[in-house]
């Protein structure tokens, strides 16, 4: 299957990433272009909920190729991103051929358990094997320092090396999305061997858009009622503030009720679509609900 042509410039992979329905801006766009043709890693920081995650699977959709997740929490190993052998499927391997009365000798029915086919590949090793590809390491700052030590190797060169079977090496280097919401800083290591882009929230147009194109049964008053409220709520200095997915969820709950515009009585019943603490519902219980919500 023959992959897409690539978009000529980033203003042409801004439109192309807008008929996916993510709407970047134009810093943005112009960092993920030369990501894609420097073939540099492209690191993306900001609060969660601004479009990081959602960016990576865009750019998958836009240049046609599959996208591989390395989903990043504390004590990460290397196996869970590399590979790992599939020891039930050995095991298997090894009684049949003792039942079969096939078994040789010793060193080769031992090489005949590392084969190709007993491998597990994880997400790392198959960005490398399914070239091109896009790889996501998402929420790397969650991560140990060992991990992103480990990272920075594979990266630098996009080379697996596998002990049994040798080298792994991409034919075309994967176009690799990290991201951050910065929980720790990420060592300068990893940084300095990326193309680095801070995500800001939407600005209300921006936002209205998003919610528009994402959400289009939802009528264009409570799209712009929701991001102003939304962008309220990211000023109450909130132990987790809102970003453009849970304005989506709340927009959706609200036309799942059938509401057409925001009001302080609905709003407050559908903070659990916007708000995830209840120190944060308690805040903003606690203020003037029609100077937050009022249409």
């Amino acid at each position: 299957m023959s992959q897409p042509t690539l978009p000529a410039d980033p203003v042409a992979l801004g439109l192309a990433l807008e008929g996916t329905g993510y709407l970047p801006d134009e810093g943005l766009a112009t960092a993920a272009y030369l990501a894609l043709v420097m073939h540099r890693p492209l690191f993306l920081e900001g609060e969660a909920g601004v479009g990081k995650t959602a960016l990576a699977r865009a750019l998958a959709e836009v240049t046609g190729r599959p996208l591989y997740r390395l989903q990043c929490y504390e004590g990460l190993e290397a196996s869970h991103a590399l590979y790992d052998w599939d020891f039930g499927r050995q095991l298997l391997h090894l009684r049949a051929a003792e039942a079969a009365g096939t078994a040789e000798r010793t060193e080769d029915l031992e090489a005949s358990l590392y084969d190709r086919r007993f491998l597990l590949a994880r997400p790392l090793l198959q960005a490398l094997e399914d070239s091109p590809a896009v790889l996501l390491v998402d929420e790397v700052d969650r991560a140990d320092d060992e991990f992103e030590a480990f990272l920075l190797e594979v990266l630098s060169d996009f080379t697996i090396s596998i002990p049994e079977l040798g080298t792994v090496r991409a034919e075309t280097p994967p176009l690799v999305v990290l991201t951050s919401n910065r929980t720790r800083e990420v060592h300068d290591a990893l940084k300095r061997r990326c193309l680095y882009h801070w995500l800001e929230h939407p600005d209300f147009e921006r936002e209205v858009a998003i919610l528009r194109r994402r959400l289009p049964d939802v009528t264009e008053t409570l799209a712009r009622q929701v991001a102003g409220a939304t962008a309220k709520l990211r000023t109450l200095d909130l132990l987790k503030p809102p970003g453009v997915a849970e304005a989506m969820d709340w927009a959706t709950a609200l036309h799942a009720l059938g509401a057409r515009e925001l009001d302080p009585d609905i709003a407050a019943r559908t903070l659990g679509a916007v708000l995830k603490y209840r120190e944060d519902t308690d805040r903003v219980h606690a203020l003037a609900r029609g100077a937050l919500f009022g249409a």
